[in-house]
């Protein structure tokens, strides 16, 4: 089987001091695990990497088991292929990300089995503050610079629905996809 290009966005580790890997310990983990070329992103927890594992449910659980394992804390992963993330940029909102001075970004990524449709369901808004969309795969949210603070994102975090998600800001997300291009062409 020829090997799929992922990057697992691990939730909540590195941060506020919580849940500390090294970038350089967590990929090492990933090597151990089987996965190839393996690469990461800043120490919010992105790795890109190659397998060919079929099953991208099996292949999450094998990877969060193998952290729990190695860094002896569970994290949850949301995994997206390089074509997920590649649609998740390219169908983003009709002037999405263009303006970071004015707005800021979010790509909110699903874990399996949530869907847009059902995550819409949890996010709430503020008016003339916040704007989410559902895409095939992900939500986009952005918020006014000037109101961030006002911004009702931070609420999502006591949403049931967080649970199946993580938030990766969309200079990370175009930054992870620029990232994978390389390796795909190899």
């Amino acid at each position: 089987m020829k090997p799929v290009m992922y990057v697992a966005l691990l939730r909540g580790i590195n941060v506020g001091g919580n849940n500390i890997i090294r970038m350089a310990d967590l990929k090492a983990c990933f090597e151990k695990m089987g996965m190839g070329d393996v690469v990461t992103y800043i120490q919010s927890g992105n790795v890109i990497f190659t397998s060919t594992a079929g099953d991208i449910d099996a292949l999450t659980l094998t990877i969060e088991k193998g952290i729990a394992k190695r860094f002896g804390f569970e994290v949850r992963v949301v995994l997206v292929s390089h074509k997920q993330l590649e649609d998740a940029v390219k169908k983003a909102p009709k002037g999405f990300g263009s303006d970071l001075e004015t707005y800021r970004c979010d790509v909110i990524f699903l874990k399996s089995p949530a869907t847009p449709k059902e995550a819409m369901k949890s996010i709430k808004t503020r008016e003339g503050v916040d704007e989410v969309h559902a895409g095939k795969e992900a939500l986009y949210f952005s918020r006014l610079v000037s109101k961030a603070a006002q911004s009702l994102l931070p609420k999502i975090v006591s949403s049931a629905a967080y649970k199946s998600m993580t938030i990766r800001n969309w200079n990370t997300t175009t930054k992870l996809l620029a990232m994978m291009e390389p390796v795909k062409q190899a």
